[in-house]
């Protein structure tokens, strides 16, 4: 079982390079599926064919997913559904309306993920591809095992413990349904759910994250700050994707002015993510649409080799016996020490860099130390544990 998962800025051929990939693995004799975590679903439009809410075969060994954040969960979590649709109609929306906006922020995102767990948990595939949304949505979507887990470890035994013994006193003077023991189990579930779906997407060897970028100021920075958080969050990338360059040779001033940018770029982006191969598509005569394209597109980025294999592997966190001390490393590319923030509590260590803040549990030789300090070496961040 194969997990890839494209990345990147808005605009920068995401979908695209996804299709391509998914269809060169399925003319390689794989059983690939290819979905969607952007709401605004474009796979249908790359493959020029109409998908559905289900899942849709589209040639040999290909199918196609484009989910449906509300008919997800209708299917698989009815009861926070239906309580999230009463609470809205209650406080006096119309029916539909209450019906579309019972859809939590980011379910799409979710609902979407959490299919990836359940095709790699039924093992009727062989590559899962992956079209994200945007870097911004992909990265906090990413966070959300994390802050399940908090909230399932720390928050939710105690508030669906006080719920039970508060509900009967407090419902009489409440103008809104309070939350039953049936949506706080739809809740559990939907929680461990999310975990399941972090333990396949962290699993190296099943799981690469890959960055697709234009070589542009802004995209490459963001596409370094995606590196970086991702890092962060235990989830490896294995390649990194330049498309659209512009052919040698051109003789309008308007595209040699364009080439010379792309050339500028070209240099940071091979320094800023090396060891990672850099794979480079050019910018076609043709949209690329349908079949044809697509083929085309899959030869300039993987040549003759398997978009299916690792093109890199790593670890982005480790810990290691150094004399007397532990050292726990994690691997933040493009970071200073004076942008990361560190706090510990109960065991746990907190890792802040800019609006991401990841919780690692420590294992027990770590978490019975204390915090020595911390450096940073060769974009890995080295805190140390002594006695």
């Amino acid at each position: 079982m194969r997990v890839i998962l494209f990345t990147g800025k808005g605009g920068v051929g995401k979908t695209s390079v996804a299709a391509a990939t998914a269809m060169r693995c399925a003319r390689l004799g794989y059983r690939t599926v290819v979905m969607s975590t952007d709401p605004a679903h474009s796979l249908g439009d790359s493959f020029d064919i109409q998908l559905g809410q289900t899942l849709t075969k589209i040639g040999d060994n290909l199918w196609a997913h484009e989910v449906s954040a509300l008919h997800e969960m209708e299917r698989h979590w009815k009861k926070l559904h239906e309580y999230a649709v009463h609470v809205f109609a209650s406080q006096g929306l119309d029916d539909v309306v209450a019906e579309e906006v019972a859809n939590p922020p980011g379910m799409d995102e979710v609902a979407s993920l959490m299919w990836i767990k359940h095709y790699a948990e039924r093992d009727d595939h062989d590559v899962i591809i992956v079209d994200c949304a945007p870097t911004g949505e992909t990265l906090q979507l990413l966070m959300f095992p994390d802050a399940a887990r908090w909230w399932l470890d720390k928050v939710y035994p105690w508030e669906r413990r006080a719920m039970k013994l508060a509900r009967p006193l407090l419902q009489p003077m409440m103008d809104v349904p309070l939350p039953t023991d049936e949506v706080f189990a739809s809740i559990k579930d939907l929680l461990l759910d999310i975990e399941g779906m972090k333990r396949v997407l962290t699993d190296s060897s099943v799981t690469s994250m890959r960055i697709v970028l234009n070589l542009e100021k802004m995209v490459v920075k963001e596409a370094k700050r995606a590196f970086t958080y991702l890092s962060l969050f235990g989830y490896v990338t294995d390649a990194v994707i330049v498309n659209r360059l512009l052919p040698e040779g051109l003789q309008d001033d308007l595209f040699r002015k364009w080439q010379q940018i792309h050339q500028r770029y070209a240099g940071e982006v091979e320094d800023s993510f090396s060891p990672l191969p850099i794979l480079n598509v050019p910018l076609f005569d043709e949209e690329v649409v349908g079949e044809r394209m697509l083929l085309r597109m899959a030869d300039a980025i993987y040549g003759e080799r398997d978009p299916a294999e690792r093109f890199y592997e790593g670890s982005s966190q480790r810990v290691e016996k150094v004399g007397t001390e532990y050292v726990l490393s994690l691997k933040v590319p493009f970071v200073d020490r004076s942008e990361i923030d560190l706090s510990r509590q109960d065991g746990e260590l907190f890792v802040t860099i800019g609006n991401y803040r990841r919780e690692i549990a420590l294992p027990r030789v770590l978490a019975q130390r204390e915090t020595r300090g911390a450096t940073i070496e060769d974009g890995e961040l080295k805190i140390r544990f002594g006695k």
